[in-house]
């Protein structure tokens, strides 16, 4: 793999060095959230740019959707469950956003412990590695934007994670707590 991210290493799927692309991916994060931080837009600008169109980025989103996700064989509206090496490869090729996404696949599935169902919508895979290279790019600049206690959908965090924040807020004074379920109010449909 050449160490300019510009020329293609067209040796095959098999062949990428993935600790590598990780690693450029990685730095390249690194830089986003650092430039986030000191507030220079333009410069986030410009590193998101590179890593959008960077090689690492888009093979790296292709293999977590088509090989390390849990949802790796459910197809979308094209029928495709599973890919070839060599097919993979191509879809990395492809990788660009064009600004179009094709329609997704509705099922419906039921909800835990009642007789009620809810949709899911299942994109296709291209659709799919074409959000992971967005997600990748964006993430950095948000986590330099959040605030330390939230801990909703963020990587490296987890539910574990905001009740031990909350068990060191509340061990050296007594605090009120209130739980309240509001989302039977905003079921209008039913």
């Amino acid at each position: 793999m050449p160490k300019s991210d510009s020329i293609l290493d067209t040796e095959g799927w098999k062949t990428i060095d993935w600790r590598q692309a990780e690693q450029y991916v990685f730095k390249l994060q690194k830089r986003i959230y650092a430039a986030s931080r000191c507030g220079d837009i333009q410069r986030v600008r410009k590193l998101q740019k590179t890593l959008m169109r960077s090689w690492s980025n888009r093979v790296l989103a292709v293999r977590r959707v088509t090989q390390d996700n849990q949802g790796k064989k459910t197809a979308g509206v094209d029928g495709i469950k599973s890919l070839s090496p060599a097919a993979r490869f191509d879809k990395a090729l492809g990788l660009f956003i064009n600004g179009k996404s094709k329609p997704t696949r509705r099922i419906w599935i039921p909800k835990p412990g009642k007789t009620e169902l809810r949709p899911l919508s299942i994109p296709t895979i291209f659709d799919r590695a074409l959000q992971a290279v967005v997600k990748a790019t964006l993430e950095p600049e948000w986590e330099a934007r959040f605030e330390p206690s939230a801990y909703g959908f963020r990587p490296g965090r987890s539910c574990h994670d905001a009740i031990k924040h909350i068990k060191n807020c509340i061990v050296s004074k007594a605090k009120y707590v209130l739980d309240a379920d509001i989302s039977q109010c905003f079921d209008w449909a039913s």
